[in-house]
């Protein structure tokens, strides 16, 4: 029984309650963007390259080192990221360095964390 999905032992749609959340839900197009955006974390080397990011600004060199992976193949995943504005780079001398694009990936990030420590 720890499975099972509870249902209402009535059939009553609350009219209220659904146009309220209609009124509120983003447009097909949006949406399907987030569903995108959540596939790109579906990945665990992306996760793994994220979180690396998390902690400390990175060139491919070194991140290749750390996991334990080719350059080439940390560039596609990093490829992919850049593409979903996850991550950014700045270029130093002929070195270019990768980090998180902003502070909504770092939430993310921590906030995933947190919620598969829980």
């Amino acid at each position: 029984m720890g499975d099972e999905i509870e249902r209402c032992d009535e059939v009553r749609v609350h009219e209220d309650i659904v146009d309220n959340v209609t009124g509120k839900m983003p447009e097909e197009e949006i949406l399907y963007d987030l569903a995108e955006l959540f596939k790109v974390f579906g990945d665990s080397t992306r996760v793994k390259l994220l979180y690396v990011l998390f902690e400390q600004e990175m060139c491919v060199c070194d991140i290749a080192q750390l996991l334990g992976m080719t350059q080439s193949a940390i560039s596609h995943q990093l490829r992919v990221l850049k593409q979903s504005h996850l991550v950014k780079y700045r270029r130093e001398g002929k070195t270019v360095f990768y980090s998180l694009d902003d502070d909504h990936v770092r939430a993310i990030l921590q906030m995933g964390l947190e919620h598969i420590e829980e």
